[in-house]
């Protein structure tokens, strides 16, 4: 991989060490969320706000030096493979995230039916499923642990869509008027 710093000059952008650590961290993990990027930079040049890394994450995207996915019902993940049109594998249960090539040579590797007359240059794909290590503990017999222990921590649970938990909360709001009428 060619310098970074060079690369930011040829673009016309300041090069700083918030900057270049940011890069770093994405090139290091793949599909990394802002959050994570956050940590890393923390580990690598001691103190950094939240926002500074946003706004270098908002800034490397807007040069093509980042990609931005946002894969439905998780927080936007953030890579350095550009210039490709390349898709995402997506794991329901634990959430990990691959690439996958596109099946069809270039992009936008889809022909949609009507282009509403558009000039189209990039399609997004989300292949979901379940991961081969989730297909196994899946189909692993359970221990005979309490069901409190086997309960997935909030951390490995991916997030559940807005309309579920909506839908959740009103139900619980609803059976708790309906206990305090009956009392």
């Amino acid at each position: 991989m060619r310098d970074p710093a060079s690369i930011f000059r040829e673009r016309g952008l300041q090069v700083t060490a918030q900057r270049l650590a940011v890069l770093r961290a994405v090139s290091s993990q793949p599909h990394i969320t802002a959050d994570a990027v956050a940590d890393l930079v923390r580990g690598e040049i001691g103190s950094i706000s939240r926002q500074s890394v946003y706004d270098s994450l908002a800034l490397l995207v807007s040069h093509g030096l980042l990609r931005r996915i946002q894969p439905s019902g998780s927080p936007a993940r953030f890579e350095d493979r550009v210039g490709d049109n390349h898709h995402h594998l997506i794991c329901r249960t634990c959430g990990a995230v691959v690439d996958v090539d596109c099946t069809v040579g270039a992009a936008p590797c889809l022909t949609p039916h009507s282009n509403g007359g558009y000039e189209i240059d990039e399609a997004e794909v989300a292949f979901w499923g379940r991961c081969p290590a989730c297909l196994d503990a899946a189909s692993t017999p359970r221990s005979r642990a309490p069901q409190a222990a086997r309960t997935p921590t909030p951390a490995s649970t991916p997030a559940k869509p807005q309309a579920e938990s909506s839908r959740r909360q009103r139900d619980l709001r609803t059976s708790t008027r309906q206990r305090r009428r009956t009392t």
